[in-house]
């Protein structure tokens, strides 16, 4: 069964009823991972929702598809050098570090990474995943050790890694906490992590939900803000923080010490997809939307930099 309606997202985790809510017990815990697992095996994270890749899978071809889509799309929120994300990523400081990467995905940030830490692990919860970017990183020559994993359930012995990346996955398992507890166990003291969650703010949640709500009927159909919200996004569960409800669920595990918030140019236009808004897209300057989305704090992606606690 598709996830993808062309207008909306489905097959959500049943019971998922607010933007921060974990699960309530153990049974519910899995079947809202097992709903997880489900939904990324049968639609992958190929940036292809609306036009198609057309190179065979797991060719060069198809790989150098799929990350100019991404990294053309990130280039117009982030500030990127020599190496895409080093905003973000301290590539110059990895080299007697051991990462993990919590959720690969199709192995983009695994090819940036692994090249300059001395090693690199990438896990993630589904077969496709997993086999997917293994495939890249020999297509590319690459070494890195790659493994399908429950990055609730993690197998890595304590103090494994020095350093944690996760770019948009942990909001969506089934406890995001019990993510967290995992990564804090298998960093070493003092060990760093940068994960980018959702952010909930006003005016991609709000008002884009009240636009979504009034042209596509939606207030009817779902009835509140944080079910018009799931069907924008992507996923059986899609947690959206605040800063301090992301300091909150972070509490005794890490601390935060930085926040930025970044965006997509689209969300700066809360009009349906269509020839319109890629016009207007198009039309808007990089300075302009990196001002609303990133300056103003109205973007949706949340990037926490933090620290193992150590007391």
């Amino acid at each position: 069964m598709s996830n993808y309606s062309g207008n909306e997202f489905g097959n959500k985790a049943l019971g998922f009823d607010a933007p921060t809510q974990l699960p309530r017990d153990m049974a519910q815990n899995r079947a809202w991972q097992d709903a997880n697992k489900n939904w990324w095996e049968a639609t992958p994270m190929r940036y292809d929702w609306r036009e198609e890749i057309t190179p065979e899978p797991n060719t060069k071809e198809y790989f150098q598809e799929i990350d100019r889509r991404f990294l053309e799309s990130a280039r117009h929120y982030l500030n990127s050098g020599a190496i895409p994300f080093d905003d973000l990523i301290p590539f110059d400081s990895l080299a007697d570090k051991d990462v993990l990467e919590i959720g690969v995905g199709q192995g983009t940030h695994a090819q940036l990474i692994a090249p300059h830490c001395k090693s690199f692990t990438g896990i993630d919860l589904t077969t496709h995943a997993s086999q997917t970017t293994r495939r890249r990183l020999e297509l590319f020559a690459i070494k890195a050790d790659i493994q399908q994993m429950d990055a609730e359930e993690m197998s890595f012995p304590d103090a494994s890694f020095d350093f944690v990346w996760s770019w948009g996955v942990i909001h969506h398992s089934a406890n995001t906490r019990r993510v967290l507890e995992q990564m804090a166990r298998v960093l070493r003291p003092g060990g760093q992590a940068v994960v980018m969650v959702y952010h909930r703010s006003w005016w991609h949640f709000y008002v884009g939900g009240v636009l979504r709500g009034f042209f596509r009927g939606q207030f009817r159909r779902k009835g509140k803000f944080h079910h018009i919200a799931q069907a924008a996004t992507d996923g059986a569960i899609a947690r959206y923080y605040s800063r301090g409800e992301w300091r909150d669920t972070t509490a005794g595990l890490f601390d935060v010490s930085a926040f930025r918030i970044y965006g997509l140019k689209a969300e700066v236009l809360p009009i349906p997809a269509g020839k319109v808004k890629t016009i207007l897209e198009r039309a808007l300057p990089d300075v302009v939307s990196r001002f609303i989305t990133n300056r103003l704090c109205l973007g949706t992606f949340l990037v926490a930099d933090m620290r193992r606690t150590t007391r």
